[in-house]
């Protein structure tokens, strides 16, 4: 079986930052209050009339020009979402056509927070199998255009972002080594969007009750978070025998940093083994954990252990143990 490896990752935010101070003059809250309880001090906000796909095309193009890959050397590409452009096509189809890839496929994959791991396993059984050298995984969302800005509970949390990762054959020994992925069906009614698919298609009654944004039950999925995300990451260290002072990074969905604070006790490691960068985008869903590779990528060094982890609305949850493949050049 051929190693699949990340070789290069990028990043795209939008220009706008959605302060605590702003929202506090939106909703009844202060940024002491977000701070203590959730840890962003601001997120991004796409703006103007542009999409999912758009922030992905971003990602995309950079990550192309920095590893020096040609669009058409490019033969798959997957994104993680649930904010779509529109149902059809695909997100993927969608930046094929926006940034040249001519020649490749793709599809999207829907599993709300954890969808870059999902996208990401997947991804690399089209490399590990032979059958494709050079496929792109993107996580991107929008969560701007579900999120109900008059709900205090919920619109501190989450921003707008995209993060790109090439995926390539690499030596034996680097690259994804295993994975565990995970899904509840029971926990949609803790976390979940109530209306615009087949359920409750859109109508006059499911915009009046305000039921195309985000719900959350925030105690429940805490507790839920908590435990399935440090579960699959204590069980892939002890399975591939990776002692906490072995392991240089791990990269966790920042959806809240108590919730990252408490995955990295149990794991017994130390918070400057954990990649964090919550304070400046929120919870952009299957953005994050490419966003913190991007931002952390000078920071890992070929052969490092590094472990990926997430845990979404369904729910969905996840891990995956990787040995970086490449040194920034």
């Amino acid at each position: 079986m051929i190693a699949a490896g990340i070789t290069g990752v990028h990043g795209w935010v939008p220009e706008y930052r959605l302060t605590n101070e702003e929202l506090s003059t939106m909703v009844d809250t202060t940024d002491e209050w977000i701070m203590q309880r959730i840890g962003i001090k601001e997120r991004r906000i796409l703006k103007g009339g542009k999409a999912t796909s758009d922030m992905g095309t971003e990602a995309v193009k950079g990550l192309l020009e920095k590893t020096g890959t040609k669009p058409e050397e490019v033969e798959l590409i997957i994104t993680a979402t649930v904010t779509p452009d529109m149902m059809f096509p695909s997100v993927s189809t969608l930046i094929c056509h926006k940034a040249g890839l001519k020649n490749a496929w793709g599809f999207d994959v829907s599993a709300a927070c954890s969808g870059f791991l999902f996208a990401l396993t997947t991804a690399e059984q089209f490399v590990a199998s032979g059958t494709h050298k050079k496929v792109i995984v993107v996580g991107a969302d929008m969560m701007s255009v579900i999120t109900d800005y008059t709900d205090r509970t919920t619109c501190p949390l989450f921003g707008d972002g995209a993060g790109a990762v090439l995926l390539e054959p690499v030596e034996e020994g680097l690259g994804l080594i295993d994975h565990i992925l995970e899904v509840d069906g029971s926990g949609y009614k803790n976390l979940h969007m109530k209306a615009g698919g087949s359920l409750r298609p859109a109508s006059h009654e499911t915009v009046d009750n305000r039921e195309h944004f985000i719900f959350q039950e925030g105690q429940a999925v805490f507790k839920v978070a908590v435990s399935k995300m440090a579960d699959v990451s204590v069980e892939i260290m002890k399975r591939n025998k990776v002692k906490p002072e072995e392991l240089k990074w791990l990269v966790p969905h920042q959806a809240n940093m108590r919730i990252i604070e408490a995955v990295a006790r149990r794991m017994g490691i130390e918070k400057e083994q954990v990649m964090i960068n919550i304070q400046k985008y929120g919870n952009t869903t299957a953005a994050t954990i490419p966003l913190c590779m991007w931002e952390y990528e000078s920071q890992v060094s070929k052969g490092d252990n590094v472990i990926l982890a997430a845990f979404g609305g369904g729910f969905t949850w996840g891990s995956i143990y990787l040995k970086w493949a490449y040194d920034v050049k």
